[in-house]
């Protein structure tokens, strides 16, 4: 097994160093996959006659782990705390971008709301994500437009209950008695009632009072605090939006599950545990069912946080190639002509939201006379492609010619800390020049690096000696998403146009 700082890294890590925050967790391996290390494969191929597979390894939920061995890296932040230091802080940012990525992706699943027009409803949603003042949509959003009026409506109601208790109680306030009290009065010294209760004229007898301390006010105060907490996060990752609607209602439902947490504490109302059964209120009552469901939510998107953290690799790559069918779909010549089914999951697994066939989307270039394939984790890459450990791909072929086809290398490297994009195109450039051996059915000489941009969007190019290697560093967000899709239509419109980037 040989652990890769980079995807197209001629060297791998030495034996005795981790993998740490500005590496690509990825390994390459011959044969069996190695035992106790957990990995995702990305690639199975064949180079030279040697099965080689090449595989993710997960980001650690804590600053170390082993099977790869992995170190410095940062802790997911907890729910509802705020960073104070430079760790945090950096963890902090992590969990921001992974955010903006994921609703991105998110986008999708709207957007195949109408499989006939999939690329052109994701477009504009992409279009409004670059506008910073516009922010993510997001399961807190969505609460906090159909929840705050129920919050509202059952802070005027709190649900209580009359729970029996045994008192001594005046004489004449006595409404009910069991079994307990009547055995009490019978050991009293006297002969009548009146003697009985002696100077006080008291009785033990059974009282009723009032207790909100029930499962349904225990579910409503443990989602308060949960959704405060995750309005809270929210609102920290969009501190330009706050003239925008959604910024307003978030901060809306924050308040008020504030609000109502302070209420229930006064209350004495515990804090229910996750996984409790409902009880009749919380599966009957309209109000307190939505609040059960949203806590749920929120708990399931929680519980969902850790392996998408683990796998945001995953997600990234999904991202990437999602900008790259957009930029291809934007050109005036393309004409979409096939395009794989999209199974959206409830759950993402190992960080990836769908499934699709091979390849993703094909596109005809009505003036160019070309086909264009978009391929994702292609089940059969060839050796090229497996030399150069490009789990993405383009696949340009012209069907008036008998020209063998031309591929183009797309590397979807994501790590903690922001990529040398200079470094990282010079040392692909040399990688597809020492593969220019083994082009026997297929031409690989351009390629693409998609990287996160960590704030700050960047391009870069290397020449080889026959080979192209753009760089592009993007965000999902703001003006990072907007000028990283630039860079893409132009390095797509280059790519079929022979135009300089």
């Amino acid at each position: 097994m040989r652990r890769l700082p980079r995807p197209w890294s001629a060297h791998p890590l030495p034996q005795d160093r981790p993998f740490g925050p500005d590496d690509c967790l990825m390994i390459a391996y011959e044969g069996l996959p190695p035992r106790g290390v957990q990995h995702a494969v990305l690639m199975k191929g064949n180079v030279r006659g040697q099965d080689t597979c090449l595989a993710l390894c997960p980001y650690p939920k804590r600053e170390q782990a082993e099977n790869p061995d992995r170190a410095g890296f940062p802790s997911r932040p907890r729910k509802g705390h705020d960073p104070k230091d430079e760790s945090e802080l950096f963890a902090a940012d992590a969990l921001r971008w992974m955010n903006e990525v994921l609703a991105r992706i998110q986008e999708l699943e709207e957007a195949l709301d109408d499989p006939s027009d999939v690329w052109a409803r994701l477009r504009a949603a992409w279009k409004r994500a670059e506008r910073e003042e516009d922010p993510r949509m997001a399961e807190i959003v969505k609460q906090a437009r159909e929840l705050k009026p129920v919050l509202g409506a059952l802070l005027k109601r709190i649900r209580r209950v009359l729970r029996r208790h045994r008192e001594l109680t005046p004489l004449d306030r006595v409404q009910e008695m069991d079994r307990a009290s009547m055995v009490w009065l019978s050991r009293q010294p006297g002969r009548s009632v009146a003697e009985r209760a002696g100077a006080g004229q008291r009785i033990l007898a059974t009282v009723r009072q009032e207790n909100f301390d029930t499962l349904e006010n225990r579910v409503l105060h443990a989602y308060a605090r949960l959704a405060a907490d995750a309005a809270r996060e929210w609102m920290r990752e969009h501190p330009r939006a706050k003239e925008s609607a959604r910024y307003a209602q978030v901060d809306a439902l924050r308040k008020t599950c504030r609000t109502l947490g302070a209420v229930l504490v006064e209350l004495d109302v515990s804090v229910a545990e996750p996984g409790c059964t409902p009880n009749y209120v919380l599966m009957q009552d309209r109000d307190y069912r939505s609040v059960r469901e949203g806590w749920e939510r929120l708990l399931k998107r929680d519980k969902a946080i850790d392996d998408l953290w683990a796998w945001q690799a995953q997600t990234w790559t999904d991202f990437a190639v999602l900008a790259v069918t957009l930029a291809i779909d934007e050109l005036d010549e393309a004409q979409l002509v096939a395009q794989s089914p999209i199974n959206w999951r409830a759950e993402a697994e190992t960080g990836r939201w769908f499934d699709q066939d091979r390849p993703i989307a094909v596109f005809w270039l009505r003036k160019t006379g070309r086909i264009v394939e978009v391929q994702a984790r292609p089940e059969t890459p060839g050796s090229l492609l497996t030399a150069a450990r490009a789990h993405v791909a383009l696949r340009i072929t012209d069907p008036t010619r008998s020209e063998i086809p031309h591929r183009v290398a797309v590397w979807t490297p994501h790590a903690m800390r922001r990529i040398d994009l200079d470094a990282a195109v010079q040392e692909a450039a040399a990688l597809v020049d020492q593969l220019q051996p083994l082009a026997m059915t297929e031409i690989l000489r351009h390629g693409l690096i998609l990287t996160p941009a960590h704030g700050s969007p960047e391009t870069a190019r290397a020449n080889g000696r026959v080979s192209r290697v753009n760089g592009i560093a993007l965000g999902a967000s703001g003006e990072s998403l907007a000028a990283g899709l630039r860079a893409v239509r132009e390095f797509v419109r280059s790519e079929f146009y022979g135009l300089p980037t």
